[in-house]
Protein backbone atom coordinates (compact mmCIF):
# COMPACT_ATOMS: atom_id res chain seq x y z
CA UNK A 1 0.00 0.00 0.00
CA UNK A 2 1.25 3.33 -0.50
CA UNK A 3 1.37 6.38 1.65
CA UNK A 4 -1.37 8.79 0.24
CA UNK A 5 -0.06 12.29 -0.70
CA UNK A 6 -1.09 14.89 1.41
CA UNK A 7 -2.84 17.89 -0.86
CA UNK A 8 -1.50 20.53 1.65
CA UNK A 9 2.28 19.22 1.97
CA UNK A 10 3.85 22.21 0.37
CA UNK A 11 1.51 25.05 1.50
CA UNK A 12 2.48 27.15 4.48
CA UNK A 13 0.56 26.56 7.79
CA UNK A 14 -2.29 28.39 7.89
CA UNK A 15 -0.88 29.40 11.49
CA UNK A 16 2.17 30.99 10.00
CA UNK A 17 0.30 33.25 7.50
CA UNK A 18 -0.36 37.22 8.00
CA UNK A 19 -3.86 38.29 7.93
CA UNK A 20 -2.92 39.54 4.25
CA UNK A 21 -1.63 36.54 2.72
CA UNK A 22 -3.97 34.11 3.89
CA UNK A 23 -6.86 36.48 2.48
CA UNK A 24 -4.87 36.53 -1.00
CA UNK A 25 -4.15 32.56 -0.83
CA UNK A 26 -8.22 32.73 -0.26
CA UNK A 27 -8.97 34.66 -3.09
CA UNK A 28 -6.63 32.84 -5.57
CA UNK A 29 -8.19 29.12 -4.40
CA UNK A 30 -11.52 31.27 -5.41
CA UNK A 31 -10.24 32.04 -8.75
CA UNK A 32 -8.97 28.35 -9.40
CA UNK A 33 -12.22 27.00 -8.51
CA UNK A 34 -13.87 28.82 -10.68
CA UNK A 35 -12.26 27.27 -13.63
CA UNK A 36 -12.39 24.20 -15.01
CA UNK A 37 -10.14 21.44 -15.66
CA UNK A 38 -9.71 20.41 -12.02
CA UNK A 39 -9.98 16.99 -10.54
CA UNK A 40 -12.69 16.43 -7.99
CA UNK A 41 -10.13 15.64 -5.51
CA UNK A 42 -7.94 19.25 -6.41
CA UNK A 43 -11.41 20.46 -6.44
CA UNK A 44 -12.27 19.24 -2.56
CA UNK A 45 -8.11 19.47 -1.57
CA UNK A 46 -8.93 23.54 -2.81
CA UNK A 47 -11.95 24.32 -1.43
CA UNK A 48 -10.60 22.17 2.25
CA UNK A 49 -7.94 24.84 2.40
CA UNK A 50 -10.12 27.55 1.66
CA UNK A 51 -12.35 26.93 4.34
CA UNK A 52 -9.45 26.55 6.49
CA UNK A 53 -8.25 29.76 5.33
CA UNK A 54 -11.37 31.61 5.75
CA UNK A 55 -12.19 30.21 9.17
CA UNK A 56 -8.32 31.71 9.93
CA UNK A 57 -9.47 34.97 8.42
CA UNK A 58 -12.12 35.64 10.34
CA UNK A 59 -10.83 34.64 13.40
CA UNK A 60 -7.75 37.03 13.36
CA UNK A 61 -10.79 39.51 12.42
CA UNK A 62 -12.55 38.49 15.59
CA UNK A 63 -9.53 38.99 17.57
CA UNK A 64 -8.40 42.34 16.17
CA UNK A 65 -11.89 43.70 16.96
CA UNK A 66 -11.95 42.64 20.91
CA UNK A 67 -8.42 44.34 20.84
CA UNK A 68 -9.55 47.75 19.43
CA UNK A 69 -12.78 47.40 21.88
CA UNK A 70 -10.31 46.89 24.72
CA UNK A 71 -8.20 49.59 23.42
CA UNK A 72 -11.08 51.95 22.94
CA UNK A 73 -12.96 50.53 26.66
CA UNK A 74 -15.90 50.72 24.81
CA UNK A 75 -18.44 49.43 21.86
CA UNK A 76 -17.39 49.12 19.24
CA UNK A 77 -19.50 52.17 16.63
CA UNK A 78 -19.87 53.33 13.48
CA UNK A 79 -16.99 55.29 11.79
CA UNK A 80 -18.42 58.80 10.75
CA UNK A 81 -16.19 60.47 8.70
CA UNK A 82 -17.59 64.13 9.35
Amino acid sequence: MTPSKSPHKDLEPVEKLTFEQALNELESIVLNLESDGHSLEESLAMFERGQILAQYCSQLLEQAELKIQTLSGEELVDFDPS
